[in-house]
């Protein structure tokens, strides 16, 4: 089988293509490449999510691990992505793994590679990785690994706590007793995920859906607005005035205000950034991806700040993150990173300075970000995904490259962007983007208008010329 690495990680489907044997040849690649990094000494942190057979399938990369002579730090119990990642910088260990398929549905599992400087794994890396398995299964070489029970007892893998240090590291970066004290209503959903009770060991908060549960109640963990219904009632009845949502490993989030709407993941970069600059007197670099809000430019050019756009992708922001000066990255799916942490995503502190930007403002979610588009404009947003089949797929990609639209719904097309799919901007800033993912058999289809009925005919128009 041909492994490749998607936007962030490897993740097939359980029992198909994400099976012991298969995640063996990606563990044995990842030790000939930390063996051949000369990190091989700094040892390994590996942690796992609540899915299906992700704790054996964590034990299984420690046995290949210790079968390399690599020692290893194995998480005591399931994690957040972001908790792994902080354990790798703080242990100085040459690189982390994380089992787990983030936000897809209960029938995928993944592999996630964390550099040792405790951030996703940059495509350079990932290439490497991809040709070395490649070169293990054309050469027939063996994978090396000791039985689990034994190198345990040998003292070889340590069972460790994951939580206690990066709380205390989320302590540092918000004002917790201001949170405390502004005693906001507030409520956070898992999504049956890993970040289930890391928000409860820091405030009085609420939980729904924090039981373990590998089929994730029915709906894939993603913190989006139509999987969110019950967060949304909670919110709607009026209980509560924040609710938080956190994918199935927790290093994106999604919001709900005050009135039950859903706040997406551009409303939450837009009010953070501004409480970055303007409450906590933070600067630098602003990074988006190119499926990203404008009003993360307009925010920058106001700021002074150098705005940096990259592919679709954490692991783009993240290398932008360790060569500059960066306060803040972001991509549409709910991703995002702060200066002064590690160069990664964190859905639970992102959570965290959204209560602090409720508490320090005095206001709502939904009249933070009012203010926002009463001084900046107003921006509707939008993506569906459609399924397509490869055939199609590789069509649609040809004849966009050869000829690209220049003209949707009557307005003429200004401006392209193609480094990340097809992206067409009008005069007035509006744009649509069809791009295919990285991991999934889907088409992603996103509009931004200056309102909800142009984005819709965009985002029409783009189904007809996809024709799906």
């Amino acid at each position: 089988m041909q492994i490749k690495f998607g936007t962030d990680g490897w993740r097939g489907v359980i029992a198909r293509d994400f099976t012991f044997d298969n995640l063996s040849l990606v563990a044995q690649a990842t030790m000939d490449w930390l063996h051949r990094e000369g990190l091989a000494e700094k040892g390994l942190v590996i942690g796992y999510d609540r899915r299906f057979l992700s704790p054996d399938f964590a034990r299984r990369v420690a046995e290949i691990a210790v079968g390399n002579d690599i020692r290893v730090w194995l998480t005591d119990s399931y994690a957040p992505t972001p908790a792994v990642s902080w354990a790798v910088k703080e242990q100085q260990a040459g690189a982390g793994v994380m089992i787990t398929a983030s936000h897809n549905s209960p029938i995928y599992n993944g592999f996630k590679i964390k550099e040792q400087y405790g951030g996703s794994a940059r495509p350079v890396t990932t290439g490497l990785l991809e040709q070395i398995v490649a070169y293990n299964q054309e050469h027939e070489r063996p994978v090396h690994a000791l039985p689990f029970d034994q190198v345990v007892r040998e003292g070889k893998v340590e069972l460790f706590d994951a939580a206690t240090s990066y709380l205390r590291q989320l302590g540092r970066y918000v004002d917790l007793e201001r949170i405390r004290k502004a005693a906001i209503p507030a409520v956070v959903d898992p999504m049956y995920g890993a970040g289930s009770g890391f928000l409860k060991r820091l405030l009085e908060i609420d939980e729904i859906h924090d039981e373990e549960n590998p089929g994730f109640g029915g709906c894939p963990p993603e913190p989006i607005g139509e999987n969110l219904h019950e967060l949304r009632g909670l919110l709607t009845a009026g209980r509560y005035r924040v609710g938080l949502a956190l994918d199935g490993d927790a290093d994106r989030i999604g919001a709900v205000d005050e009135r039950g709407g859903f706040f997406s993941s551009h409303a939450i970069y837009t009010l953070l950034l501004k409480h970055l600059v303007e409450r906590k007197g933070l600067s630098g670099g602003v990074v988006k991806t190119v499926s990203s809000t404008r009003m993360i430019d307009l925010l920058a050019e106001r700021y002074s700040l150098p705005l940096f756009e990259t592919p679709i992708g954490f692991k783009h922001i993240c290398e932008l993150m360790l060569e500059r000066d960066i306060l803040m990255g972001g991509e549409e799916s709910g991703g995002l990173g702060v200066t002064g942490h590690i160069p990664e995503r964190d859905g639970i502190l992102m959570g965290l300075l959204l209560l602090e930007t409720v508490a320090m403002s005095g206001q709502g979610l939904g009249e933070q970000l009012d203010a926002v588009m009463a001084d900046i404009g107003q921006f509707c947003y939008r993506r569906i995904d459609v399924a397509i089949d490869n055939a199609a797929k590789a069509a649609l990609l040809q004849r966009l490259q050869s000829e690209p639209p220049t003209a949707f719904v009557g307005r003429t097309v200004t401006a392209t962007n193609f480094t990340d799919g097809f992206k067409f901007i009008f005069d007035n800033g509006d744009w649509l983007l069809i791009r295919p993912s990285g991991t999934e058999p889907v088409l992603r289809l996103y509009s931004e208008a200056g309102d909800e009925a142009m984005v819709e005919q965009l985002l029409r128009a783009a189904r007809q010329v996809a024709m799906v």
